[in-house]
């Protein structure tokens, strides 16, 4: 690998995402084999990455997985390609408690350089005592270098590079201030403007990267070590297993964690179906509803009355299915839009899920069930109205930092339902999904 390099930030809304997709498409458009990688449990930011870049984008969690873990999905992403190219999340050193799950415990594990991009809206020469800072305050990672978001004129970026001479943090450059690189129109972060041209954008920002970066001085200063790594295969199909593996993907289910599926790859065989196009259920032993917008498509998924008798029929004869968030919400009776009209759903769980006053709630989980810890996050606006008690709730959930919190996982047969979305990639967590498979728990 020729370099690589973590993006990060201040705080949110300094402009990581549009900076790291136009690095990105930058790097591909020259012909580079670059893999994305995402600080925290983002599915949002990850699909862009795919698109910029033309590689899946594999989440870096901390609180999820295990430094061992990390270090080898770094490791084997990384084989074999010339740049990796990481985004933050939030600013560079926030976690979930002080700097424990922040983008700074991930430099420091993988030894990352960072690129630290700076929201100059409004300001100038003042960004000198925070790069100064940023660049001192932990001296376990290595600041190389920074780029300005919203920067108005070339005169405006004259004061920036001076505060980064007295601040001792090279600049690499900058984004101007125009509306055409900002992502319009997002629904929990996702951009639902149909007139919007992914490719387009990507290539207009990479335009004004490579217009306005120093990109061969940012892989100079990022530069590392020749790869040692041999090319490993990432979708290798189970081949000792009769498992058949059904996964949701489509419009309305979509929010997976890249290394969830390889790992079911792993298991047997993996088809995809769509709940909203597809009218049966393929034959299977294991199906996976991950979470995403059902809300966005509840006239199309109520009408497909084929595919929910199909799924209800599953799950009663005692198939083994698990829901997240989206897909949980798909199994109850009906989903109820923000403007309080129902749509009938699966039916398996007798509860209601509804858009509603939406609220939103998100956070790390941790679920105790029986004798495992299962690991994840909640990210979501609706709720439940729970009309009959026909599930137990069978873990006790908590937040990262150990306080219990209201997050139920049902169990119904052999379905497992809730709003956690779970990560089990890592072999050194997820024998509860094993155990699961298996019908140990």
């Amino acid at each position: 690998m020729k370099a690589h390099l973590l993006i990060g930030a201040a705080s949110s809304g300094s402009g990581k995402t549009t900076f790291t997709l136009g690095l990105l498409r930058a790097l591909k458009n020259r012909g580079g084999k670059v893999r994305p990688f995402k600080c925290g449990p983002d599915y949002i930011d990850t699909r862009h990455h795919k698109e910029a870049a033309g590689f899946p984008s594999v989440n870096l969690d901390s609180f999820m997985m295990s430094e061992q873990h990390i270090r080898e999905l770094y490791q084997r992403y990384t084989s074999g390609a010339d740049y990796a190219v990481t985004e933050g999340v939030m600013g560079l050193f926030d976690g979930y408690d002080a700097m424990k799950g922040s983008s700074a415990e991930i430099v420091r594990l993988l030894n990352i350089p960072v690129v630290l991009i700076v929201n100059a809206k409004s300001t100038a020469y003042s960004v000198a005592p925070l790069l100064y800072g940023f660049r001192n305050f932990y001296k376990e990672i290595n600041i190389v270098g920074a780029v300005f978001n919203f920067v108005a004129s070339e005169s405006h970026y004259s004061f920036l590079k001076q505060a980064c001479e007295d601040a001792g943090v090279e600049a690499l450059g900058y984004l101007p201030k125009q509306a055409d690189v900002e992502i319009p129109s997002r629904h929990l972060g996702l951009t639902l403007d149909e007139a919007f041209c992914f490719d387009i954008f990507a290539d207009r920002v990479a335009e004004l990267v490579e217009k306005h970066v120093d990109i061969d001085r940012l892989l100079a200063l990022t530069a590392c070590r020749p790869d040692t790594v041999s090319p490993v295969s990432f979708l290798e199909e189970g081949q000792s297993s009769p498992l058949k593996i059904s996964i949701a993907r489509d419009a309305a289910f979509n929010f997976a964690y890249e290394e969830n599926i390889r790992f079911l790859h792993q298991l047997g065989k993996v088809t995809f179906f769509s709940p909203l196009k597809d009218s049966t259920l393929p034959e299977s032993d294991f199906v996976y509803l991950p979470g995403g917008y059902p809300e966005l498509f509840l006239s199309g998924l109520s009408a497909n009355r084929s595919m929910l008798q199909s799924i209800r029929n599953y799950a009663e004869a005692g198939g083994k299915l698990l829901a997240e968030c989206g897909g949980m919400m798909y199994l109850c009776n009906d989903i109820k839009s923000s403007e309080g009209t129902s749509y009938p759903v699966v039916g398996l769980l007798n509860q209601s899920a509804t858009m509603e006053q939406m609220k939103l709630r998100l956070g790390y989980r941790t679920l105790r069930y029986k004798d495992h810890i299962l690991t994840g996050h909640e990210f979501h606006y609706s709720r439940i109205e729970s009309q009959e008690e026909k599930l137990l709730s069978v873990a006790t959930a908590y937040t990262a930092k150990g306080s219990p919190v209201d997050t139920p996982l049902y169990r119904y047969k052999n379905v497992l339902a809730g709003y956690t979305h779970l990560y089990w990639g890592d072999p050194a967590r997820n024998q509860w999904f094993i155990d699961y498979l298996n019908g140990l728990i």
